[in-house]
């Protein structure tokens, strides 16, 4: 089961990065007086950040480094580190608490069609660790350590902030849906920057 749920991630990444490449070769645009190799003023460091509280709580860091390859196409990664917690009332006065941490490593593809317009593909293996506790019984649920495996696609919008840095909106979703995942079951927003 686990070496089939790796094949399929890995022939949608393939898949995936094949489609951005393919895009990113239609640019026909050749300028006069670029370096050949590697190029350091395409790199680009940025990331996520987000902030959650209340009776859900998610704290996220994600750094990323990236390289554009053409003004279309970047490619890179990065790592997450991702706190959850949660509770949950019952009728009747139960309650159930969880606390989970991820920690992974994720690869981007990006495709811009548009100056303003983002096309994302980020797949990423988290480890998983934590439990989960039920009030008034007091009966702990203890997740073993695992890895989980995440395939976000979305698309948004870039907001220019000057020079080469900018932010981005997106609208992103897990199309691999693994119970564990810390991204849930629907669509969810995201927003970082590069800089």
């Amino acid at each position: 089961m686990i070496r089939n749920m790796i094949k399929k991630i890995l022939g949608l990444s393939l898949t995936a990065t094949l489609m951005c490449l393919a895009v990113a070769a239609q640019d026909n645009e050749i300028p006069t007086k670029e370096k050949q190799g590697f190029d350091s003023e395409k790199l680009f460091f940025g990331g996520s950040f987000g902030l959650t509280f209340g009776d859900f709580t998610f704290v996220n860091v994600s750094p990323q480094v990236g390289y554009r390859f053409t003004p279309i196409f970047s490619a890179g990664g990065g790592v997450n580190f991702i706190y959850q917690s949660s509770k949950i009332y019952y009728q009747g006065g139960g309650e159930e608490k969880g606390q989970y941490g991820y920690a992974g490593m994720n690869i981007f593809g990006r495709v811009n069609p548009l100056k303003f317009i983002v096309l994302n593909v980020q797949p990423e293996m988290n480890y998983v660790w934590g439990s989960t506790k039920y009030y008034p019984s007091g009966q702990e649920y203890k997740q073993e350590g695992k890895f989980i495996p995440s395939l976000l696609l979305g698309g948004g919008v870039v907001f220019p902030t000057g020079g080469r840095g900018s932010m981005m909106a997106m609208l992103q979703y897990d199309v691999i849906q693994d119970p564990l995942s810390p991204y849930g079951s629907s669509m969810f927003f995201s927003f970082g920057f590069n800089f």
